[in-house]
């Protein structure tokens, strides 16, 4: 019985295999040997499995599988050569030749063999006499490119070229390092030649990759100063290119050596702590150069921000905040302070200021107890004073700008700085300035100084009248601009509050529709541009504003072209703007109970806008996606800019959940590249903002095809935020939106299982089996049904001591027709794959055959045919479970479907009677049936 039971299964699996089914074969020659194969049905079946692992590209299982084929059955030379195609795709070129040639001395006449050992010796050679030519190679390479005759020639950069891609190889980077490669390379910096420069860094980039030693000791020869210096240069391509080379050399300090590849320099003994200050201490250095270009400044900034703050709040260790904050928070504060492109100043760019904000924050951020915070604001504040007295105009201008920087950025140090004796005052004074970078100044701190409650209010009272003026007097569109963003952010105290209202009835329709018009008119410069959306995402408080905005088509455009421009700094106002546009901010129906309390005590109660309803909400979202929100908001995702902070990366998750509230909605966010915009946004950032992304994946897989929404790779790394989406802090929904994507995922292949599994979901999903709320109850147990494919699972039902199996069998007498469906299909796919677990299920429950009976009598023929095939897996599992379903009413109902019209049921009844015919427990009929 067995025996015919494994052939036949291999059979099944050999026209899977024919028909392009490799993962059905795979399962087909699994189950056949978990059915007791013969040694020699075992060498074939490992065999099988191999060939379907070639076809699906995955090397390492095939050389697995074939091996242990090879160690049922020495002679077989089909195992052999599969072996041979594995490791040759593995790159282990001397192991398959082995196999390839003890091939072709079973069968000395195979002309496949012949040709497959010819071509992987040929391969071997060429792999020895690259090798054995790489170090001329590089020698002549050297040649070329330090020749002063060959300049600007296509030989040149033919050889610059080749230099990169031999460096990206780690054997090729040993290589150019062992053959003096840092300091030939160092020769190439000094040409001053841009091309040149840049083939150099790039070269630097592959020896210093993942190698903590090569990077000392390329630090050592070139020098700390000299590779941070090269920042500072004016052409743009080589200060990104060194920008990347010393975010590499800082990984490998911190990482230390992750390859294997050592070499002689693997002795060198460091201290990766001391390198790492070191070359901090000379980014800070940077930061205050004279001559140093705008661009470089701001890859300085970026370094620092990347690199200083500790990654998470748990690592206890945060020294290297502090040593920076004790060494350069003063020269962070003096970019944050600078005027752009004043003579005699630093040359700035226009997004220097926010990095030099966002990087303050995070340092501020990182800081653990008063004492350090107490610190940070003493040195601020020592600073602004030292400017702020005794330096004239100048100094007070520049005080008032850090104070703008420290506003935008840790704005605890701001407020506190603004209540520095004399400094609001100055603001207030310059606001009146005839001159245009003054008033600039002294407008944007005070825009910034509006964002609290406590300065609004004091601002509201005296700067509202100011600012009015300013608008209608000023002739300067860049003041005009700065001073209606003031009059935005002021009427937009009261937040989502409708009855809170800072100006007269329509005076924010006004506001914003001067905003949009700036905004649409692409003849201003983009810096100016910026503030009328900075403008535009406090006065989309109010719901007029949005339904007039989402509307006004020609500025969603503007909006969404200005976000893809390189004015970074534009990019949290858009998503604020967003998101206030499509509601898509934490909001909570409030208790009427609690409101009749409140009015009760006369405290103000909060009020929504009738127009925030969902039915203009759902309208709004529509509007944006047909004005192509989805892939402005791809772009801004993939900017590489520090202005892309966290909360920034939160705002824009909560805008994408919103777009894909609706299911006809999804089908547009994926087409314009939503799904693959949502995965870094679900793995960085804030956890809010996380676990929003990973229930808009959640939503997207649910409802389209995982594999054409996350094509390729990129569907594997969907698992890990789905998984995030099942721990006991996120909502009832979002966890059974995460249990229904997981099912969907988990039914494609046994790779996807293998990812859950190793994602540890699996404790987690047998939890919510457990749950009161039949929803998640359910979605958990469809979950397990279709990760019940994959063996490991199979074993957590087949060990002893635990009731896994019994809960499915329960499940299936349940009232809930979609839970019985969900358990009893997982209990026929475990009892096909597992018959040992057939005898245990009379002994999980004693009302296992009222719930076998029940379910071949359901009306649902879905059910009936789940039933037929666990009392049919049963019935093959042994006689004894056989006879004692013959002895019951089993029988007589099986007799009774087996009569009805030929279907997957019928067909189910009709082989569990013949197999009781052959143990000899019924007899067939007169007629024969």
């Amino acid at each position: 019985m067995t025996a015919s039971s494994v052939e036949q299964l291999r059979k099944d699996g050999n026209e899977l295999f024919k028909c392009g089914d490799y993962e059905g074969a795979l399962t087909a020659y699994t189950q056949a040997l978990g059915l007791g194969a013969t040694p020699q049905d075992q060498a074939i079946l490992h065999r099988n499995r191999a060939a379907c692992h070639l076809k699906l590209e995955d090397y390492e299982k095939a050389e697995t599988e074939a091996t242990k084929a090879i160690e049922k059955d020495g002679g077989d030379i089909k195992a052999l050569y599969r072996r041979s195609q594995a490791l040759e795709k593995l790159g282990r070129l001397d192991q398959a030749v082995l196999d390839l040639q003890r091939c072709v001395s079973l069968e000395p006449k195979n002309k496949v063999f012949q040709e497959a050992l010819r071509n992987i010796a040929g391969q071997i050679q060429e792999k020895v006499r690259y090798m054995s030519s790489t170090d001329a190679k590089v020698e002549q390479m050297f040649q070329i490119l330090l020749d002063p005759q060959e300049k600007g020639t296509e030989k040149k950069q033919k050889a610059s070229q080749n230099l990169v891609v031999l460096a990206r190889e780690d054997a090729g980077a040993e290589k150019i390092f062992r053959s003096n490669g840092v300091q030939l390379l160092q020769r190439l910096l000094d040409t001053g030649e841009p091309d040149l420069m840049l083939a150099a860094l790039r070269t630097l980039v592959g020896i210093c990759s993942e190698h903590q030693s090569r990077t000392v000791a390329t630090l050592s020869v070139l020098g700390t100063r000299r590779v941070v210096s090269m920042l500072g240069v004016e052409n743009q391509a080589v200060s990104l290119a060194a920008c990347h080379l010393l975010q590499v050399m800082f990984d490998a300090l911190k990482e230390g050596v992750k390859k294997g590849f050592r070499g002689k320099e693997g002795a060198i003994i460091v201290d990766p702590a001391r390198e790492l200050k070191v070359l901090i201490s000379n980014l800070l250095e940077l930061l205050t150069e004279v001559g140093v270009s705008g661009q470089g400044r701001d890859n300085a900034l970026t370094l620092l921000i990347k690199v200083v703050p500790r990654k998470s709040p748990k690592d206890p260790n945060n020294s290297l905040t502090l040593w920076v904050i004790d060494q350069g928070l003063k020269k962070i504060l003096e970019v944050g302070g600078s005027v752009q492109d004043p003579p005699g100043e630093l040359t700035v760019t226009a997004n220097s200021r926010m990095s030099a904000s966002i990087l303050l924050s995070k340092l501020f951020d990182d800081l653990k107890c008063d004492a350090e915070r107490e610190n940070f604001h003493r040195l601020c504040e020592n600073y602004i004073k030292s400017w702020f007295e005794g330096h004239g105009l100048a100094g007070k201008l520049r005080a008032i700008q850090t104070v703008s920087c420290l506003l935008q950025g840790p704005c605890d140090a701001g407020n506190r700085a603004l209540e520095l004796n004399g400094v609001m005052e100055s603001v207030i004074a310059l606001c009146a300035s005839e001159q245009e970078e003054e008033q600039l100044v002294a407008v944007e701190t005070l825009i910034h100084a509006a964002g609290k409650a406590k300065r609004a209010s004091f601002i509201t009272a005296n700067g509202v009248s100011l600012l009015k003026d300013l608008y209608k007097r000023s002739e300067k569109d860049s003041i005009r601009i700065r001073a209606l963003v003031g009059l935005c952010k002021l009427g937009s105290a009261g937040g989502t509050d409708f009855s809170m209202k800072q100006f007269a009835e329509g005076s924010t329709l006004k506001l914003a529709k001067q905003c949009r018009k700036w905004l649409c008119n692409d003849q201003m410069d983009v810096g100016t541009r910026r503030w009328a959306v900075e403008g535009l995402a406090y006065l989309t408080f109010d719901a007029d504003v949005k339904e007039e905005f989402v509307e006004d088509t020609a500025a969603l455009k503007a909006l969404f072209q200005l976000s893809k421009s390189e004015e970074r700094s534009v990019l949290f106002a858009v998503a604020s703007a967003l998101v206030n546009c499509t509601n898509s901010y934490d909001y909570e129906e409030p208790d009427p109970k609690m409101v009749e309390l409140a009015k009760y005590a006369k405290q103000h109660v909060p009020e929504q806008h009738p127009k925030d309803k969902p039915s203009f909400v759902r309208a709004r979202v529509k509007k944006l996606l047909a004005a192509g929100v989805v892939s402005a908001m791809t772009c801004m995702v993939k900017t590489e800019s520090p202005v892309l902070t966290s909360s920034c990366r939160e705002l824009l998750s909560r805008v994408f959940l919103a777009l894909v509230e609706e299911v006809e909605d999804r089908g547009t966010v994926v087409a314009q590249g939503g799904g693959k915009a949502l995965l870094p946004l679900a793995l960085e950032g804030t956890d809010v903002g996380q676990t929003k992304a990973a229930q808009a994946l959640a939503k997207l897989t649910i409802t389209s095809n995982p594999e054409m929404t996350f094509p390729g790779e990129r569907i594997y790394e969907v698992v890990r935020p789905l998984v995030s989406l099942l721990h006991l802090n996120c909502s009832g929904l979002q966890n059974f939106e995460a249990l229904m994507a997981l099912t969907n995922l988990a039914g494609i292949s046994e790779r996807l299982r293998q990812k859950i599994l190793k994602e540890k979901a699996v404790p987690m999903i047998e939890g919510y089996m457990f749950e009161e709320h039949e929803m998640l109850r359910r979605a958990a147990t469809e979950c397990m049904c279709n990760l019940a494919m994959s063996k490991e699972v199979q074993d957590l039902f087949e060990a002893t001591g635990n009731d896994r199996l019994k809960l499915l069998v329960l499940y299936s007498g349940e009232d809930d027709e979609l839970l019985r469906r969900a358990a009893a299909g997982g209990l026929a796919m475990l009892t096909s794959m597992r018959p040992s677990l057939c005898s245990r299920i009379p002994q999980v429950t004693t009302h296992w055959l009222e719930i076998l009976q029940a379910l071949l009598l359901s009306p649902s023929q879905e059910l009936q045919h789940r039933g037929a095939v666990v009392v049919l897996n049963m019935v093959e599992a042994s006689r004894e479970i056989a006879s004692t379903l013959m002895e019951s009413e089993v029988l007589e109902i099986l007799s009774v479907l087996a009569k009805d019209e030929e279907t997957p049921v019928t067909r189910a009844a009709t082989a569990c009677l013949g197999k009781a015919v052959e143990y000899g427990l019924i007899k067939p009929s007169q007629d024969g049936k």
